[in-house]
């Protein structure tokens, strides 16, 4: 694997770390310091790093064979993930199979795959990737979220605490997820892009620097709640986490690839490297809010980081095969 990603790499481990020690030193005072990082980024910086993406995309140079190839078994996988862990951990929450799907798919397209795809895929294969990450978020919080407040207000109905109505279910699902903190400026991101007004310049600078905030804050919040729940191996569940992310996926989207749309040569390799990058920090914020699973999820990304480290040059071994042959 490319240098520059193996340095990628360790300065994440290095801000984790840095994360770690400040929260065990309490540098970063008393209390619930994780959930106070995590509603920073879910209120603060998520939300303006979304707005600015969403606002700026351009639909008419996206390729969208390679985003179906991408997106397609993703969602399906997600999905897929939300019916499997139904009777494992939905005692826990209603939302618990959602933070499980999101931390099995929702990959770290940014802080790894970004400088992955540029050194060694080169420019054209960094053009795919980004526009990967363009609807990365967009897509896969979205439909999480959905998936998440339908399954908590099923849960209200049946305690009585709300209309059982499937009418009134499915109205009380799509107001509390579009008035989300990532869905909604999603949304307002993409009503600007349509208007064609644009963004006037002092406002895409206020985004510009509080998007600049989510990687680094994201590694710390990763430091500071391994050192607040602690480093939980939970057998096979999170064990099954890491497999579903860093070999089942990007199989999936291999086979999808290769064998169904017939995608080829540079494209293929993008898409299947996207999907082969380990659990972004998205799904620890997405724990985070529905306030489930969060040491499990923590874990899982902190191990599948370092995994990663042995199954990226594995996968580019296996696309240069099936481009090779």
């Amino acid at each position: 694997m490319a240098t520059s990603v193996l340095l990628k790499l360790l300065a994440m481990g290095l801000i984790v770390a840095l994360g770690w020690g400040a929260a065990r030193l309490r540098w970063l005072g008393p209390g619930d310091v994780a959930r106070t990082l995590s509603n920073a980024a879910f209120y603060l910086f998520v939300p303006a790093l979304l707005f600015r993406t969403s606002s700026r995309m351009d639909f008419s140079a996206m390729p969208w064979s390679a985003l179906a190839v991408f997106f397609l078994p993703a969602w399906a996988l997600m999905l897929a993930v939300v019916v499997w862990n139904q009777r494992r951990v939905a005692h826990a929450s209603p939302a618990a199979p959602g933070v499980r799907a999101m931390t099995a798919c929702f990959g770290n397209s940014v802080q790894l795959g970004i400088p992955l795809a540029a050194s060694v895929l080169g420019e054209a294969g960094l053009a795919i990737h980004l526009t990967i990450v363009s609807l990365h978020a967009l897509t896969l919080l979205t439909l999480m979220t959905a998936q998440v407040e339908l399954a908590l207000a099923r849960d209200r109905a049946r305690q009585g605490l709300a209309d059982g109505h499937l009418g009134r279910l499915l109205r009380d699902t799509a107001r509390a997820t579009v008035i989300h903190p990532v869905v909604l400026p999603i949304i307002m991101g993409l009503l600007v892009n349509a208007s064609g007004i644009g963004v006037p310049s002092l406002i895409d600078e206020l985004l510009i620097q509080l998007g600049q905030a989510v990687v680094p804050l994201c590694l710390v919040l990763i430091g500071v709640s391994l050192n607040q729940y602690g480093f939980v191996f939970t057998g096979r569940g999170m064990a099954a986490l890491v497999v579903v992310k860093l070999l089942v996926m990007p199989a999936v989207v291999l086979v999808v690839g290769h064998w169904v749309f017939g995608l080829e040569a540079l494209p293929l390799t993008v898409v299947v490297m996207a999907a082969a990058l380990p659990s972004g920090s998205n799904p620890l914020l997405f724990a985070q809010r529905y306030k489930v699973l969060e040491a499990e999820t923590t874990s899982a990304i902190t191990v599948s980081t370092l995994t990663f480290v042995l199954t990226a040059p594995l996968w580019l071994a296996v696309m240069a095969w099936v481009v090779g042959a």
